[in-house]
């Protein structure tokens, strides 16, 4: 994941919480919560981005297996500049400049008035909280007797919009050691997710992912826009 901190609150959840090791059940419902996006191909997101000069919130759809995200993006404080439509794949942003937001994205993306720049790898806490988003999709679960051997844990339950879920820290990042932790999953008892929060870069609060804020909305490519294959 791009440009990720570490940024770990303990005691989010209600009840008894962690760290603890992770049972075989939490182990195998943690390895199918990003496989279970891409069987569902897509999900409603709410992803609030943290910055210094007010931050932003992007309310759209990710569709997990055109790996393609599109919606409305809104600043707060000082930080409206970037306000409109927005849509992004993992190597691109396209913005479309609005006065007034709407609430949601039509469904049908305007066929011009877009303006295109390549998906930043760093520096962006933006770009880093799409980078994000979009990756929580995965064509294969993952492996659930590595996942405690990497650093995974169990730290509490918690509600999200009336849903049980179990909060989870992730393992260490492929090839980055001392990475465990980095980031936070609620996950439901049938593996699914609801909420994730993780640091990006040297901001002080955590980017929040919030899974089925609204209706799902099938994400269309805007003209010029090449989905990753």
């Amino acid at each position: 994941m791009a440009a990720v901190a570490v940024f770990l609150a303990v005691g989010d959840g209600s009840g008894p919480t962690g760290p603890r090791a992770l049972t075989s059940d939490e182990a195998n419902r943690l390895a199918i919560t990003r496989f279970r996006n891409y069987e569902a191909r897509g999900r409603a997101v709410t992803i609030t981005v943290p910055g210094t000069a007010g931050g932003l919130t992007v309310t759209g759809s990710v569709d997990y297996r055109g790996k393609l995200g599109y919606g409305v993006v809104r600043g707060t404080g000082r930080a409206t500049s970037s306000d409109g439509l927005i849509e992004w794949t993992a190597t691109s942003v396209s913005v479309h400049p609005m006065t007034k937001t709407p609430a949601y994205a039509p469904a049908a993306p305007p066929r011009s008035g877009w303006y295109s720049r390549p998906m930043l790898s760093s520096g962006s806490a933006l770009d880093s909280s799409l980078t994000i988003a979009l990756g929580l999709g995965s064509d294969r679960p993952d492996n659930a007797e590595l996942l405690p051997q990497n650093g995974a844990a169990w730290w509490g339950r918690d509600q999200v919009d009336g849903h049980g879920v179990d909060v989870m820290t992730g393992p260490a990042a492929r090839n980055r050691s001392g990475t465990a932790g980095n980031v936070r999953y609620w996950v439901g008892s049938d593996g699914t997710m609801y909420r994730v929060r993780v640091g990006v870069g040297s901001e002080p609060q955590p980017v929040v992912i919030d899974f089925d804020t609204h209706e799902y909305v099938p994400v269309k490519p805007v003209p010029g826009a090449t989905p990753a294959p």
